[in-house]
């Protein structure tokens, strides 16, 4: 082989390699320029956070049984007392404590409006316009479902196509609680701080099978989960 055509084969190897890396780089950029510490909620539960344009989030969901102050918050696991609540309430997924490692609880917004506070010192639930920078920043309400739901289907029904979890978010579908419970695995929601009208309040949700965020309102006496934002 002539000089030139070593070479040139020496630079081409030498620009895959550097289009390589630059790939990987910018794949992992919105999840590894800023690494933020964790936090820990009153009950000792410990959370990843993450950084995402310029909030911070946790990257997974309220497990407290307690407010900030160290009360507690009632569990309450029947359908009436449930549905006819003034006051704060929690409840495992299907009353089974084993879905909460993965998915966080349930609350109704009564906790979440609470002065007592739901999230850590220094966090708190999100409001409507927090989720609403959220949803832009990751592409809009007709991309963001995609861009903040965790990939593949272990806990999204199939085919979960086009999730692609940018930031670190790992949206999962924990179900939620109205008069039943609705199944997980199709739904992700949660609360935010911001009441709508005396019986509703706003709600973020992403769907399993398509890739849009809605920011819609729910009444006030369901059971959705909690993410909190750093203050």
């Amino acid at each position: 082989m002539s000089a030139p055509k070593k070479t040139f084969r020496l630079l081409l190897t030498i620009l895959f390699a550097a289009f390589l890396l630059l790939g990987n780089h910018a794949c992992k950029k919105d999840q590894d320029e800023d690494p933020q510490p964790s936090v820990t909620d009153i009950d000792g539960n410990v959370y990843e956070t993450v950084k995402i344009g310029t909030q911070v989030w946790m990257k997974e969901n309220l497990k407290t049984t307690k407010y900030r102050n160290g009360d507690p918050i009632p569990n309450v696991t029947l359908w009436t007392p449930w549905l006819i609540a003034t006051e704060g309430a929690f409840c495992h997924y299907e009353n089974m404590a084993s879905w909460t490692d993965t998915y966080g609880l349930l609350y109704n917004w009564f906790a979440v409006n609470d002065s007592r506070q739901l999230c850590p010192t220094g966090w708190h639930v999100p409001t409507k316009n927090e989720w609403n920078t959220l949803v832009n920043f990751a592409g809009g309400e007709n991309e963001a479902g995609n861009r903040l739901k965790e990939k593949g289907t272990v806990h999204w029904n199939g085919p979960n196509t086009g999730a692609s979890d940018n930031y670190g978010f790992t949206a999962l579908p924990g179900g939620f609680r109205t008069e039943a419970f609705n199944p997980p695995s199709f739904y992700a929601i949660w609360w935010s701080a911001t009441p709508e009208s005396p019986e509703d309040s706003w709600i973020l949700t992403l769907i399993a099978n398509n890739s849009n965020a809605y920011i819609e309102r729910q009444g006030k006496i369901a059971g959705h989960a909690v993410r909190c934002i750093k203050d």
